[in-house]
């Protein structure tokens, strides 16, 4: 999901941004985006955060997802079994090289 471009009208500088913060975060609360530039050149964003996360429905979830290909379980596991180490040990025999991670002092 993308998030729509700032307004060119909400543009500022990094002055802007420094010397009208208070102004500018009353904007970020109302709902405005702001582009931030630095000598001209535009650095970043600055958008409201989202206030309440909306829960999707069952049916939008099912037409989502009704184009994605069928998981394949077994070549699933194969690539987990492939790519993850699941070799279990206490970091801390790592880190105190106690264990398997113990100097041989001979």
């Amino acid at each position: 999901m993308s998030t729509p471009e700032p307004d060119p009208s909400h543009q500022i500088s990094q002055r802007d941004l420094r010397n009208r913060s208070a102004e500018i975060m009353d904007g970020l609360e109302r709902g405005e985006r702001y582009a931030v530039t630095r000598n001209g050149h535009h650095i970043g964003d600055l958008v409201p955060i989202r206030r309440r996360r909306r829960a999707v429905s069952r049916a939008e979830f099912a037409a989502v997802s009704r184009g994605m290909p069928r998981l394949d379980d077994r070549k699933y596991r194969e690539d987990m079994d492939h790519h993850v180490n699941d070799d279990l040990y206490d970091p801390y025999d790592r880190a105190y090289g106690r264990g398997e991670f113990a100097q041989d002092d001979e």
